[in-house]
């Protein structure tokens, strides 16, 4: 951020409350990019918000977004808000987001009951982590399939044979979480990462925010 952003944040933190902003301060201690999350073309719309609400949670900041088929699905009565605190990235193509992650570092893991794959409590972290998600009936499209680099699969012991996607992405990301806290890996946001976080929540925060910016680059 440059001076005038930090101006700008510590005008805009004055029209919220100290907690407030601690709170921010104290959640984004948690926040992490090491993990992200990509959906595939989900079609139930509570399932795809569920998944965005368990990334606030677990500290994800980044979801993205698949939208093939659907369009957009985002329902923010069920996400209870999360939408605000998570960046979600949008694709019309499943191409796209992969390529657009591995441009950044990532490792692409397809999370699937049918393959393969190394069970949750055997799977290590330790590099930069796209988890992938599919439709409830058909899973993940075969593009993903063939140009995942790894897969994950939950173990299970019943009958039944897959979980709902928003359990499935739950599940995942408290173990992986857990997991990625007591390593030593590098998975904080940097302090500029922060810094704009801090900036984007607070303006979400403030009411008649545009009035109140208009007054502040009007003072500039």
């Amino acid at each position: 951020m440059d001076m005038i952003d930090h101006d700008l944040l510590a005008y805009l933190e004055g029209f919220i409350t100290p907690k407030r902003k601690q709170r921010f301060l104290d959640i984004l201690e948690d926040r992490t990019k090491f993990i992200t999350v990509a959906v595939e073309d989900v079609y139930q719309m509570h399932n795809m918000s569920a998944v965005i609400r368990s990334c606030d949670i677990f500290g994800i900041q980044e979801a993205h977004l698949i939208e093939n088929r659907y369009g957009k699905r985002l329902d923010k009565s069920i996400s209870m808000g999360a939408q605000q605190w998570v960046d979600t990235k949008r694709y019309n193509t499943t191409t796209s987001c992969i390529e657009a992650l591995k441009k950044e570092g990532y490792r692409i893991v397809a999370t699937t009951p049918h393959e393969n794959g190394v069970l949750l409590p055997d799977f290590e972290l330790n590099e930069k982590t796209a988890l992938f998600f599919g439709t409830e009936r058909d899973g993940l499209s075969q593009e993903v399939m063939d140009k995942a680099d790894s897969y994950l699969t939950i173990p299970m012991v019943g009958f039944t044979e897959s979980l709902n996607i928003s359990v499935s992405a739950a599940i995942i990301l408290h173990r992986l979480t857990s997991l990625m806290k007591k390593s030593d890996l590098n998975w904080q946001l940097t302090e500029k990462e922060k810094l704009e976080r801090r900036l984007d929540w607070t303006k979400k925060s403030v009411r008649s925010v545009a009035d109140v910016l208009a007054r502040f680059y009007g003072r500039k």
